[in-house]
Formats: structure tokens, C-alpha cells, sequence
């Protein structure tokens, strides 16, 4: 079966994007669903939802790979973390990430869900077998950043936590999934978006 997307979009269009869907948004929804559908077409169907709707809560819902501090260009990025660092905003950081290596690279964060430091770069490069170390910015690649996507959340690679944590069978905790990207922050926000990805999902045959 397929997912019917003439109903996804019509539903997911009213109840998520005002009633109005640009083009980049269609792109990176229809890149999810397609990775969904080629990669995992038996699965439980909360787990395409739980990723729909992290996508929409980490992109700002623009549907495509972004960096971290919604920067359009890594200097901009660097600019604004080492501000907010400086200002004693980022109490958690012990050490800028961010700040280029002696290759020039920045490990900052980049994708979908966004992965941060040199480590979880490699990481995630094995777990897909796309090279995102020698240039980091292939993260911002949509197909790389799905990619990145499924395999971190299937396999509880960004914090341990997996989508199977939380949905299986009659297990459903849509709140409690927050913590395979970051703890409880915006937990009840983010089961919201993904309650209503789980409405817009039909399939035909």
C-alpha cells in the first residue's frame, strides 16, 4: 500500500500550515514520505508521524535541512552561538562546538534534527554510509538529512532513546518521544504535530 496523498496533503495542509503549503515545504514532506514508502512501507505508521512531526517542530516547520540557530550561512551561525554563548544563554555548553576545527570545519548543527560535534557526525556517517565528515554541510542535503532523520530515531542514536521506545503495539506515548531528540523540551507541542501527521496518513492500495 501507499499513503494517499491527496488526502495527507489536503489535511495536513489545513491543520499544520495555515491552510497553505509553499513548494520547499511539499518537497521535504513528500522526501519523507518517499524514504517511508520505499524503506519501510509495513511499519507502524506513528513512527512516519513522530517524524513528520519533529521535522515540523526542528525546521521551524519549513520542511528542509536548516542550521542550527535557523542561520542562512555557518559564519552567521558561529556569529549568533558565540553571542549567546558569551551572553551566558547556553548554560548547558561547556566548550563551543561550534568553532571551526584546525580543518576549518564547524561541527554545529545542521539537518532535519540536528546533529552537533565531530562525534555524532561520524556516528550517523556509519549509521547511513553518507560521508558528512569531509564536508559537514552535506548534512544540509535533503536526502543526506532524511536519511539522518530515520536512522537516528530508529535506532536511538541522537540521545538512546528509539521511535520503538515509544510506539509499540498498544504502547503509544507520544509526549514521552520527545527524548529521542532532547529531553521534554516542547514535548506536549511537538505530540501535537505529530498526533496530526498520524490524522493525515490513508493509504490506497
Amino acid at each position: 500500500m501507499t499513503i494517499n496523498r491527496t488526502f495527507f496533503f489536503a489535511h495536513a495542509r489545513q491543520v499544520l500550515f495555515d491552510g497553505a503549503l509553499k513548494p520547499p515545504q511539499v518537497v521535504g514532506i513528500s522526501a519523507i514520505l518517499d524514504k517511508w514508502e520505499a524503506d519501510m512501507p509495513n511499519s507502524d505508521d506513528r513512527y512516519l508521524a513522530y517524524m513528520l512531526g519533529t521535522a515540523h517542530h526542528e525546521t521551524g516547520r519549513t520542511m528542509q535541512p536548516v542550521r542550527e540557530t535557523f542561520a542562512s550561512s555557518d559564519a552567521q551561525a558561529i556569529a549568533r552561538l558565540n553571542a549567546a554563548f558569551k551572553s551566558g544563554k547556553l548554560t548547558w555548553v561547556k566548550h563551543p562546538y561550534w568553532m571551526p576545527d584546525v580543518n576549518g570545519k564547524s561541527w554545529l548543527g545542521r539537518g532535519l534534527v540536528q546533529i552537533t560535534h565531530q562525534a555524532n557526525y561520524q556516528k550517523l556517517q556509519t549509521l547511513t554510509g553518507i560521508d558528512i565528515t569531509t564536508d559537514p554541510n552535506q548534512a544540509m542535503v535533503l536526502s543526506t538529512a532524511v536519511a539522518i532523520m530515520f536512522q537516528g530515531m530508529l535506532t536511538g542514536a541522537f540521545t538512546g532513546k528509539k521511535l520503538q521506545d515509544f510506539f509499540d503495539g498498544p504502547k503509544e506515548k507520544w509526549r514521552e518521544a520527545r527524548s529521542i531528540i532532547n529531553g521534554l523540551e516542547r514535548a506536549d507541542l511537538v505530540a501535537s504535530y505529530a498526533r496530526q501527521y498520524y490524522a493525515s496518513i490513508s493509504y490506497t492500495v
